[in-house]
């Protein structure tokens, strides 16, 4: 039987975009306005109402677009404005539009003056995006918009699939009630609550799949994806008086952040990053355990504070601060976010020092090994027998360790993993994007 055709409907305010868009609006058009924030605080109140389903979706438009007071050149900035807040994992994955531009429907009570702009970038087809459009005044005023469209009233997603009658799978991505309406009505297949900008409760609570970014999405439904394993699947670990600007800087790319006062035992088969605030310690056992920790930035000199020979050996990167710089506050936070996303060990504690540029429209593959003799040769009998084309490739040792990277531009199966996994003396292998 062959498979169904599947659609992705996609929001846009909170979802494509970072922010929503109208109150963004409301901030250009009412900059200078003396009741600004009066204003601004009831925009937003308009919009979490309908979003959480407590106010009909239509009244909150009508209500909204009164406030605004807003011209086609306030458009024009908010457009500006826009396309640089668009969600960081549907940027990366701009790839996925390009090849699934039939598939794609941006479905949006928003307006098509400044949706159609910001995602026509990622080859979303303009007959693909459905929303609201404004009605102005010849001088160019935003007066109303037009009432006749079906997604300017309550239920107006359920209204407008009814009349499209897709045939297929249908997936609805979206942070707000009218998405789950959706699933609700039994439009869509499945509903994934997107929480990259706002997670609403009342929402996440009755979605098929919550899905923190849109590489996770990808992930679950095995679609083509920029990288490979979902960040927000790997398990952050910070111990201890950590300041708030490291944690920041490690939620902001995408991490899972679980905060504690000691390095609990129920975390450490799970950790990925390890992230120790100064003075704490970790034992050999621990270290030993933590099967999947692939980098511990210490917070401070690590010196007597852990194994770095034991680190080195479980293929574990070190980043930490000797010197103990309060000015470097930055410092290691940014070291562990480039190492889990290019891979640099660049000064790293106990790893060879490598620093790469990232390689658009390919695959990077880890291998982590013992230093001895012939390995490579034996990688690259691998990449040969799986007819894999390698675009570059970099070794840097140490007396301890061999630090491989293979940038590769054809597809893999996951036979090709296993293969690599198996040459004797790995220590780590992982697929980074």
């Amino acid at each position: 039987m062959p498979k169904q055709k599947a659609y992705y409907i996609i929001d846009f305010d909170s979802t494509f975009t970072q922010v929503e868009a109208l109150d963004e609006l409301a901030r250009i058009s009412l900059k200078n306005h003396p009741d600004k924030e009066a204003i601004f605080q009831k925009i937003e109140d308009y919009t979490n109402l309908a979003m959480e389903g407590k106010l009909s979706f239509s009244e909150s438009l009508a209500q909204r677009v009164k406030l605004l007071e807003a011209s086609e050149d306030h458009l024009k900035q908010l457009i500006k404005h826009l396309k640089k807040k668009v969600s960081t994992s549907f940027s990366r994955n701009a790839e996925f539009f390009k090849k699934h531009a039939d598939e794609v429907l941006i479905v949006s009570g928003g307006f098509k003056e400044f949706i159609t702009p910001v995602v026509s970038q990622y080859h979303i087809k303009k007959e693909n995006i459905y929303a609201n459009t404004f009605v102005t005044t010849g001088d160019g005023k935003i007066i109303d918009y037009d009432h006749a469209n079906p997604l300017s009233e309550e239920g107006g997603k359920v209204k407008l699939l009814q009349h499209l009658k897709l045939e297929g799978e249908l997936f609805g991505i979206g942070d707000g009630y009218s998405d789950f309406q959706l699933r609700e009505s039994g439009m869509i297949n499945k509903f994934f609550a997107f929480t990259e900008n706002i997670a609403r409760e009342s929402i996440v609570s009755k979605a098929d799949h919550v899905t923190p970014s849109f590489d996770e999405f990808l992930y679950v439904n095995n679609l083509p994806r920029a990288i490979s394993y979902p960040k927000n699947r790997i398990l952050c670990l910070v111990v201890g008086n950590v300041d708030p600007l490291t944690v920041s800087i490690l939620k902001n790319d995408g991490l899972s952040i679980r905060q504690k006062t000691s390095f609990e035992e129920k975390y450490i088969k799970d950790v990925g990053i390890l992230i120790l605030a100064d003075g704490e310690k970790i034992d050999k056992e621990q270290l030993k355990n933590a099967v999947k920790l692939k980098t511990i930035g210490y917070l401070g000199s690590a010196r007597n504070k852990l194994d770095f020979d034991l680190c080195t050996k479980q293929g574990i990167v070190v980043f930490d601060d000797p010197k103990n710089n309060p000015r470097n506050i930055d410092f290691i936070p940014k070291r562990v976010a480039d190492f889990m996303n290019t891979g640099a060990t660049y000064l790293s504690s106990n790893f060879p020092n490598l620093q790469l540029p990232k390689i658009d429209k390919s695959h990077r593959l880890i291998h982590i090994h013992k230093n001895v003799p012939g390995i490579m040769a034996k990688i690259n009998t691998v990449f040969a027998k799986h007819d894999i084309n390698i675009v570059s490739q970099f070794l840097m040792t140490n007396p301890e360790i061999g630090y491989a990277i293979t940038d590769i531009n054809t597809e893999y199966d996951k036979q090709l993993f296993k293969s690599l996994k198996k040459i004797e003396n790995t220590i780590k292998f992982r697929v980074l994007y």
